[in-house]
């Protein structure tokens, strides 16, 4: 696959990506910079095409478990 291909991401993520590059582009981005930010913030908020970030209230729940 090609670096920039986004055929890995789930159609949720892309529907994410683009509501946000919409609501960039009414804030005055240009349409690069506004489709940058929007997969960037998809990346951030799920991990990425693979999805490897855990919920937060996973990460709440371990940690609840480790302290004594």
């Amino acid at each position: 696959m090609p670096r920039g291909s986004k055929e890995s991401y789930s159609p949720k993520q892309k529907r994410m990506a683009e509501h946000i590059e919409e609501s960039e582009k009414k804030q005055g981005r240009s349409a690069k910079s506004a489709a940058r930010i929007g997969w960037a913030t998809v990346n951030k908020k799920t991990g990425g095409a693979k999805g490897k970030k855990s919920s937060s209230t996973a990460k709440k729940s371990a940690s609840k478990r480790t302290k004594h």
